[in-house]
């Protein structure tokens, strides 16, 4: 399986982007998905994941409210819609994917499959 994450760019802070993150492979339906970010001198954080339905989703305290994620099977793709951005939000955003319907812990190792990762900056 292979990842392509895309729609990172420069926005100003309270504004809006929705980052797409497109899977190759047969198989994309049956994992869940997740995205992580990282910004520099700082470590690989969670952002949220969802299941392989997307009837189940989990978000770090820190976007809980502002970003949604969400998935289309049919198209192979999972989004992170990120709103009300803050410049703090500012890091490199990477979607994975683990080979299990559903993932219950927030940490990377969980992951089995990485992106290429975008770039995201807001300014303030």
């Amino acid at each position: 399986v292979q990842l392509q994450a895309s729609g990172g760019g420069l926005v100003q802070a309270g504004g809006s982007l929705r980052l797409s993150c497109a899977a190759s492979g047969r198989t994309f339906s049956t994992y869940a998905m997740g995205w992580f970010r990282q910004a520099p001198g700082k470590e690989r954080e969670f952002v949220a994941d969802i299941n392989w339905s997307g009837m189940l989703t989990h978000y770090a305290d820190s976007v809980k409210g502002r970003f949604t994620i969400s998935r289309e099977n049919a198209k192979n793709t999972v989004y992170l819609q990120m709103n009300s951005l803050k410049p703090e939000d500012t890091a490199v955003y990477y979607c994975a994917g683990a080979r299990k319907s559903t993932v219950y812990t927030r940490n990377s190792y969980e992951y089995d499959y990485w992106g290429q990762g975008t770039q995201v900056t807001v300014s303030s």
